[in-house]
């Protein structure tokens, strides 16, 4: 029987969930050597020679231990490492979906008016919920960034973040064209998502009431966290570092930091970088109900989000996707790129006290603020704004100005906002779009409002936050703050390029 054509992804799928039958070929053909690839990703293990795998597996079965493999390199090849020092990484391109638009300048020009993105949901019925309010994109295509055929399969927050990426690389003036010239080995994706593809499981579970064959046949990869970053690069081609981090709220700045350590380290010269979640569907804002982390501000949507006042309640629900293209300062200049900022480092570090309260003294976003100071080489007198993570709860909310303002309070041109005033909180996108407001600042030389900060905490200086109008704020090096239930943080800093 002639086989039958599978589409591309189909293709994929298949290679990847059958056997690997040369990986199991006789001795005599790989006595050195063998290479299983797997699910698109490749690994090489190096065999020693057969006696000495008998030798090892007698040695194994007297002692009464089981050995699977033998590791035994024929070569070591020791590769001189670049001094990391001198390899410098810059922001050339941005790329958003935001309930405040889906262009980072129209994205910004929103912030810097003060125009909120949360309204009541409308994607489906939430009647029966005690918040019904969310940052619910409205209208969003796919159209030229993802082809139909997938479009129509993948879940959302996948489409987000294909879609900033592609537009973060034309941001950034990569066109197919001179994509085609660099080097793909070296060219990376490492965008994140919190939740992953829940409306595709989701569907799955409902699909397996009635029977196993009503599944959709992507519904596993297509909810696994990783297979954005895994979709986007096969479209691109690029071979480089591939993966995707899961660390709650966390995610995109622990994504950004490890994006920029792979070009530090001389093991990328492009990374796109970032995170990407859509969990507005009724487990997801469920789950955060049961959880009572959310504003039930239902009456007045945009005076919901109101980080460090007196009246918040919660948080609101946001989605989309923020991307960054990291590029290595001269692979950057070679291709002529617009520069729109340096990112300096960052770090990240653990509580290590509760899944979804901070620890009451601040010990691990101060450690964690430190450590990012000592990583970029930045005294702390030089931080003069800060993206904070502020997401509009009682304890998280204070505990960080309390660590900002221990770590930076003796600068009195200390500016600090939370974009989740206006856009909700987008849990794993949340740092990715906040990276983007953060170098949009230094580009643009405004700081965008708080909203909502009508009646602030007493422990609050009101001198060190923004007002409910943007300011004028020359940006020396900017921190952006995000954390994570299960006590994750995360701080990067950037800079004017100079």
């Amino acid at each position: 029987m002639a086989a039958v054509a599978a589409p591309p992804l189909s293709a994929w799928l298949v290679a990847a969930c059958s056997p690997q039958a040369e990986c199991c070929a006789d001795d005599h053909h790989h006595q050195h050597q063998q290479q299983c690839c797997v699910g698109g990703g490749s690994s090489t293990v190096m065999f020693g020679p057969r006696r000495e795998r008998r030798r090892l597996r007698l040695g194994a079965a007297r002692s009464g231990m089981s050995m699977a493999v033998a590791l035994q390199p024929e070569r070591k090849i020791v590769e001189k490492k670049p001094d990391v020092k001198q390899r410098r990484v810059v922001i050339t391109g941005m790329g958003v979906v935001t309930p405040l638009g889906h262009d980072p300048d129209v994205f910004y020009n929103n912030l810097l008016d003060g125009v909120s993105g949360i309204s009541e949901i409308e994607r489906f019925d939430c009647s029966t919920f005690p918040t019904r309010i969310a940052g619910e994109i409205k209208s969003f295509s796919t159209d030229g960034w993802v082809a139909p055929k997938l479009a129509k399969r993948m879940d959302k927050f996948m489409l987000y973040l294909i879609t900033a990426g592609k537009k973060a690389l034309e941001h950034g003036g990569l066109t197919e064209e001179l994509r085609n010239e660099l080097d793909k080995t070296r060219c990376g994706v490492l965008i994140g998502s919190a939740m992953g593809g829940m409306k595709v499981f989701n569907d799955a579970i409902e699909a397996l009431r009635v029977s196993y064959k009503k599944m959709n046949p992507f519904c596993v990869p297509f909810a696994t966290t990783n297979m954005g970053s895994a979709i986007l690069a096969m479209d691109l081609g690029w071979m480089g570092p591939n993966y995707s981090i899961s660390t709650a709220c966390a995610t995109s700045n622990f994504c950004i930091l490890n994006a920029a350590n792979h070009i530090r380290r001389g093991e990328a010269d492009v990374m796109l970088c970032g995170g990407s979640d859509a969990p507005l569907i009724p487990i997801g804002l469920g789950g955060f109900v049961a959880c009572r982390a959310l504003s039930q501000r239902n009456s007045d949507p945009t005076k919901a989000s109101r980080p460090w006042d007196v009246d918040r309640d919660g948080f609101v629900m946001g989605e989309g996707a923020g991307v960054l293209v990291l590029e290595e300062l001269e692979h950057a200049k070679q291709r002529g790129a617009k520069i729109y900022a340096e990112f300096l480092g960052g770090s990240f570090t653990c509580d290590a006290y509760h899944m979804t309260e901070p620890h009451p003294e601040g010990r691990g976003i101060i450690l964690c603020i430190e450590k990012a100071l000592a990583d970029s080489g930045v005294a702390r007198e030089e931080i003069n704004y800060v993206n904070a993570h502020a997401t509009s709860t009682q304890s998280g909310d204070l505990k960080e100005y309390e660590a900002i303002v221990r770590c930076f309070g003796q600068n009195p041109q200390l500016r600090v906002n939370s974009t989740k005033s206006m856009t909700g909180h987008l849990i794993g996108a949340a740092g990715g779009i906040e990276a983007v407001a953060a170098i949009q600042a230094i580009r643009t030389g405004w700081v965008h409002p708080n909203l909502n900060l009508e009646n602030p905490e007493k422990i609050v200086d009101v001198g060190v936050l923004v007002g409910s109008q943007k300011e004028r704020c020359e940006v020396n090096v900017a921190l952006s703050n995000s954390f994570g239930f299960g006590g994750h943080n995360s701080s990067i800093l950037f800079a004017p390029f100079k």
